[in-house]
């Protein structure tokens, strides 16, 4: 099996290339950040105090987490609901951030994200998948950009869904501020592998990040078939 780690902040654009690199090379593309935005957001429509760890402990010792794959891509269901839908959500972004702190949430699913891996060649993007998830990986990728164009990205994306009630520079500070949250956090801090390839997308277009990827790829797919 062939497994691609892609870490980074939020904004980044991992799951966009991740997706697109999956797509051209024939790999599972594993959307990690998903799972947590769908778990994150279910425990808070269900009216789970996600500041209480205790809480959210309780809450998630019996849900059910469960990964799919349809011709529309990855879908995260809890308790038998999709919550895809709802994964690019500011609401779901922020449960996500706040309640990925709590081992609890990142034990739920890590035996999940390793099955995925063990099952598929996959890509899988997170914020902590080549230091701690997928830590053998086969290549692993940093993958960046400046805050103001990360959030600049985020904006227009919003802005092509239809939405209105954004302002760009609160995009900007929430990044800052989920960035300072990710690196500083006690579990599974955000940060670079020692072995990662470091890809600052700040000045790139998406189609030259999905070409290096796919770069990065081809040898490790042509060992894979020598062997």
């Amino acid at each position: 099996m062939i497994n691609i780690a892609i870490d980074g902040p939020g904004g980044a654009g991992k799951s966009t290339v991740a997706r697109e690199a999956a797509e051209r090379m024939g790999l599972h593309y594993v959307d990690t950040g998903a799972m947590y935005r769908g778990l994150g957001y279910y425990l808070l429509s269900r009216g789970v105090d996600i500041s209480r760890e205790d809480e959210v402990e309780k809450a998630v010792a019996s849900l059910d987490v469960q990964v799919t794959y349809t011709d529309e891509g990855q879908q995260v269901w809890v308790e038998g609901e999709n919550m895809t839908p709802y994964i690019r959500t500011p609401e779901a972004g922020d449960a996500s951030s706040r309640t990925a702190v709590y081992g609890c949430v990142r034990e739920r699913l890590l035996q999940l994200q390793r099955d995925l891996a063990a099952c598929y060649d996959v890509i899988m993007d997170g914020r902590d998948i080549g230091t701690n998830i997928l830590p053998q990986a086969d290549l692993k990728v940093y993958l960046t950009a400046d805050p103001r164009e990360r959030g600049r990205r985020r904006y227009r994306e919003f802005l092509e869904k239809g939405r209105t009630d954004v302002d760009l520079e609160q995009i900007i500070e929430d990044i800052r501020r989920r960035d300072e949250r990710d690196m500083n956090r006690a579990i599974a801090p955000l940060c670079q592998a020692e072995d990662a390839r470091l890809l600052d997308t700040t000045h790139m277009t998406r189609e030259e990040v999905v070409d290096q990827l796919c770069r990065w790829i081809a040898p490790l797919q042509k060992k894979e078939k020598e062997e």
